[in-house]
């Protein structure tokens, strides 16, 4: 019988593993698609010589987790390396576009009037530096290592984006924070929707925007080969339906979100207790598109092609999309995020080429085709940009689901992060990884620190298995 048996290959759920492992324990990892790595998967899968991310592709905070840290010179051992583009993000709304740098003097000087509230708002936060990450990654803190910085995010950031955005009185400053904010996949008036402006926007001062070297797949192979190295077995291929089929095991750590998590444990766990589950809401979805070009976007403005990702829309644009998504209606002029992989790794594409993906947020399990509408939107910023495509393959939200059952109805969160659900997640507070059985415990982006590549939920989810089984962090 091993220690501890983790289901599910995802970011968070290799990374508990590998937390485990390192304590000494007998670990086995369970997957029921045919490789590891959940969002971490990429491929040429759109044309020959063109290396696209599946879902996972720019990850600010898996540079800024406590969980990857510990884990870089591992990675590295394996070959595994990071690659920046020259910006961070840029934002095509009213006007000239407006870019999120590294430096946070170059960000606010070119925000014009709003130059000194831009310093203010983020002097604090950048002050407290990378450390403030492991406060804001994970549960509410009640012994935080920044107290300053966590006082200071608590106060700008649990508010809507509309109650951040009357700090500044420019367009570009607005605009800026307005793409930052979707991230969150909530309407732009509610609350915690500034908390995702702010995270991603200190992270941006504080390190790069990276993408995974040759593809995000090769964090989850890297990711992989660190638990090969501990003798941990990964067997892919394996769904379990019922708690019945699961191998005998002292601790079971689950990286599925709350939904498939009640589907799979109802009738092992309280009916009350899964129903709270079920309750977590899944926000919107999204519709990807992947391009492989025969040269760069054609930008307007060429300095957009040194941005890892672009924001499309302006401010009414965006609030009016975020709202119709909530209402289950296609907008009109959906938020677009694009990215732009081979502006920081050339060789994703063949010399000349360049591989490009897109995604739009959509109504939670739209069944439409915005393909063409993706394209119209970056044609009016870069006019010649269909004459450059090669291939594109599009994924809506079901073909998304379809590949991994964790993103239902095409939803990236594991659950809309509404203030009520930002750090109880999905049902308590003070234990979110735990289960009424106690030996069960979730470590999915349903917990906290909620959806992106952190392999935080995985990480705390490690330590509660580590205090149930009496060991030491």
């Amino acid at each position: 019988m091993k220690d501890v048996l983790v289901v599910g290959a995802g970011p968070n759920g290799l990374v508990a593993a590998l937390e485990l492992a390192r304590s000494g324990l007998e670990v086995e990892v369970l997957e029921a698609a045919p490789a590891p790595g959940g969002g971490l998967a990429s491929g040429e899968f759109v044309r020959p010589g063109f290396v696209h991310d599946r879902c996972a592709s720019v990850m600010p905070l898996a540079v800024l987790s406590p969980a990857f840290a510990r884990l870089e010179a591992g990675l590295r051992r394996q070959g595994f390396a990071w690659a920046a583009a020259p910006r961070a993000a840029a934002h095509l709304g009213t006007g000239p576009p407006v870019f999120l740098d590294r430096s946070l003097e170059a960000t606010a000087a070119a925000l014009a009037g709003d130059a000194g509230r831009w310093r203010r708002l983020f002097e604090p936060l950048v002050h407290a530096g990378p450390a403030l990450f492991e406060d804001l990654l994970g549960p509410l803190p009640l012994r935080p290592r920044r107290p300053l910085g966590c006082a200071w995010m608590a106060w700008k950031g649990l508010r809507s984006f509309h109650g951040l955005a009357r700090s500044f009185r420019g367009r570009p400053a607005r605009e800026l924070l307005a793409g930052l904010a979707a991230h969150a996949f909530l309407p732009l008036e509610r609350a915690p929707s500034a908390s995702f402006a702010l995270v991603l926007g200190l992270s941006a001062h504080l390190r790069d925007w990276p993408f995974a070297r040759g593809g995000s797949g090769r964090l989850a192979r890297a990711l992989a080969a660190l638990l090969e190295e501990r003798d941990v077995t990964i067997r892919c291929g394996v769904r379990l339906r019922r708690p019945s089929e699961l191998p005998p095991a002292r601790a079971v750590v689950f990286d599925l979100t709350a939904w498939n998590f009640a589907r799979f444990a109802e009738g092992a766990l309280p009916e009350a207790w899964l129903r709270r589950l079920r309750a977590l809401p899944p926000g919107p979805g999204v519709f990807q598109v992947h391009w492989a070009l025969d040269g760069p976007v054609p930008w307007r403005d060429p300095r957009v092609g040194e941005a890892s990702t672009v924001h499309f829309g302006t401010l009414e644009e965006i609030a009016a999309a975020e709202a119709a998504c909530w209402r289950g209606r296609m907008p009109e002029r959906p938020f677009l995020l694009l990215t732009q992989p081979t502006a920081a790794d050339p060789g994703r594409a063949p010399a000349g080429g360049a591989a490009v993906s897109a995604y739009a947020h959509v109504p939670l399990g739209w069944a439409g085709d915005a393909t063409a509408l993706l394209e119209a939107r970056i044609e009016e910023q870069a006019p010649g940009f269909r004459e450059r495509i090669l291939a594109r393959r599009p994924a809506g939200p079901r073909d998304l689901e379809a590949r991994n059952p964790n993103l239902r109805g095409g939803s990236l969160t594991g659950g809309a992060p509404f203030l009520r659900h930002l750090f109880a997640r999905p049902v308590s507070w003070r234990r979110p990884w735990d289960t009424p059985r106690p030996d069960w415990f979730l470590a999915s982006a349903s917990t906290p620190p909620g959806g992106g590549i952190h392999g935080m939920a995985g990480w705390h989810a490690a330590r509660r298995v580590r205090a149930f089984l009496g060991l030491r962090a």
